[in-house]
This record gives C-alpha cells, sequence and structure tokens, in this order.
C-alpha cells in the first residue's frame, strides 16, 4: 500500500454517501430559495469543491447575486429555470430538466422559477468548499435581451 493510505485504511475518510435527507440548509442563503450542502469542507473534508441543492417555489425568484471567484455549475432536475445575469440583469436564458448552466466568477445573476405551479429543484457544484454568496441590489432592465447557446467547440 502506498504512504498515502491513512490510518482507517479510507473506511471513514474515503467514499462518503450523503443522504438527500440529511443535508445541511445552515449554509449562506438569498432571497427567494432555499439552499443545502451536501458536500463541503466542514461535512466531508472537502477542499477545492461545494455541492448541494436549490430549491425555488413555484412562480418565484431570487434576489440578485454572485458567487465571488467561484465558478458554479447548476444541474436542473425538475422545472424551468429562467437565469437572468449582466450587471443590470440584462441577458436571459432559461433551462429545463436535465440542462446544466455555468455561471463563472463574479457574475451578477438571478434565478427565476418559470413555472407557476412547479418547484423548481436543482443540483448545485461550485469550485471551492466555501460557501460564497455576495447579495446584491440591482435594479433590473425591465426588458432583458435573450442569449441562445452556441457551442464554440461544435460550431454548426
Amino acid at each position: 500500500m502506498s504512504d498515502e493510505v491513512p490510518e482507517d485504511g479510507w473506511k471513514h475518510t474515503g467514499v462518503r454517501v450523503i443522504p438527500g435527507d440529511q443535508l445541511d440548509t445552515n449554509t449562506a442563503q438569498t432571497p427567494g430559495m432555499n439552499r443545502a450542502a451536501a458536500i463541503d469542507f466542514a461535512r466531508v473534508g472537502a477542499r477545492k469543491l461545494w455541492a448541494g441543492t436549490v430549491h425555488i417555489h413555484a412562480d418565484a425568484k431570487t434576489g440578485a447575486h454572485h458567487h465571488g471567484p467561484l465558478e458554479s455549475v447548476i444541474y436542473v432536475v425538475r422545472g424551468r429555470a429562467r437565469m437572468r445575469w449582466g450587471e443590470r440583469l440584462e441577458f436571459t436564458a432559461e433551462a429545463g430538466p436535465g440542462d446544466f448552466i455555468y455561471v463563472p466568477p463574479f457574475v451578477p445573476h438571478q434565478e427565476i422559477n418559470a413555472s407557476s405551479d412547479e418547484t423548481l429543484e436543482c443540483v448545485l457544484v461550485r469550485s471551492d468548499s466555501d460557501a460564497v454568496v455576495v447579495n446584491l441590489d440591482i435594479e433590473p432592465v425591465e426588458k432583458p435581451t435573450g442569449v441562445p447557446w452556441i457551442d464554440p467547440t461544435h460550431k454548426a
């Protein structure tokens, strides 16, 4: 065995399964959503990522916010997500079940549940174990500009 194998032989320091009903809601929050941490430093010793869930009630939207220097990935499990982003939330795009959303560092954004009768359920992953959330006071533009996805590696 390698010198890097811990004394417990990975029994308690190896793979961890975090039951979905045991997530930690004592994490940074933004008005309009409920975040719950599954993976972070405090819970499993993660040093380079944070993962958890977010729920946004039907017809609800979050406050504008960003996540500092962290990159974020949102995976839509159920519902329809309408994202707004930009200095005045002037851009918009939608995502549905099975879609991934990438949010670069420092980008002001807002999640909106585009459904009037279904909770939006997503999985979040961030590029650091620190739950950085900077809530912003932004006056959004009246009509945002739709921005379609263009794949830079497979141009049509």
